[in-house]
């Protein structure tokens, strides 16, 4: 029996790991799902000071107070900072990290860097404390790869995001100086995060390597395929 942490990204809540979840706890493993500081059904919490370190942090403390040891820790889109801050705040604890379509910038990088956004994306709505797309962006083409019925309950579930929490320059510099078990999950069909960033992260990990034919949300579409590879 493992114990897997599965951690989200920008717009989504623990929601968003509801198949693969099951796939995972049907098996037998310990599953554990939080939704991020600011994000999800906390989205009405939004707040000044909500950051990569504090969502980390938070992550952190639930496996010390649930005595989560052996961690498989499994983060997706911008999940992939949290995941690296929360492996280096308890080291000890963790198994394995997977990357699902996640990002992870090194040193010296930041995430506006690795982003690639075409011309006629749609502007981010920004407030003082959030940042997200239009429901417009989401449904044409954030999650335009979905069946129709569950790209609508995804768009319905999407928040926008804590702004403090969208990049943490300088932050993950520890995590990139230890050596660390992880395995790199590239979704083809997904621009975001782009194939040669993902490819930068196997490589400075030398992680394994595998790839999906599924877009950016694999955990949604393809569940089964994601799931046996978390288990493998």
């Amino acid at each position: 029996m493992a114990n897997y942490v599965l951690v989200h990204g920008s717009f989504q809540g623990a929601w968003i790991w509801q198949p693969t979840a099951k796939i995972l706890r049907d098996a037998g493993h310990n599953v554990y799902v939080p939704t991020l500081d600011g994000c999800g059904e906390r989205s009405k919490q939004i707040r000044p000071g909500i950051t990569i370190a504090t969502q980390a942090q938070e992550v952190a403390d639930l496996m010390f107070y649930e005595d989560i040891d052996d961690v498989l820790l499994v983060g997706t889109s911008t999940g992939g900072l949290v995941v690296a801050k929360i492996a280096d705040l308890v080291r000890d604890r963790i198994k394995h990290i997977f990357f699902v379509d996640a990002l992870a910038p090194q040193p010296g990088q930041k995430v506006s860097d690795i982003v690639q956004r075409t011309p006629d994306s749609t502007p981010m709505v920004t407030t003082e404390l959030t940042r997200g797309p239009t429901r417009e962006e989401m449904m044409e083409r954030l999650f335009a790869d979905l069946e129709p019925e569950l790209r609508t309950w995804a768009v319905d579930r999407c928040t926008m995001h804590p702004l403090e929490a969208s990049d943490a320059p300088g932050e993950l510099d520890s995590f990139w100086a230890q050596e660390w078990p992880a395995t790199v999950i590239n979704c083809r069909l997904s621009v975001n995060p782009p194939d040669a960033h993902q490819r930068a992260t196997a490589d400075k990990l030398n992680a394994a390597w595998y790839e999906l034919d599924a877009g950016h949300y694999p955990m949604l579409s393809h569940p089964a395929e994601l799931s046996k590879l978390l288990l493998a």
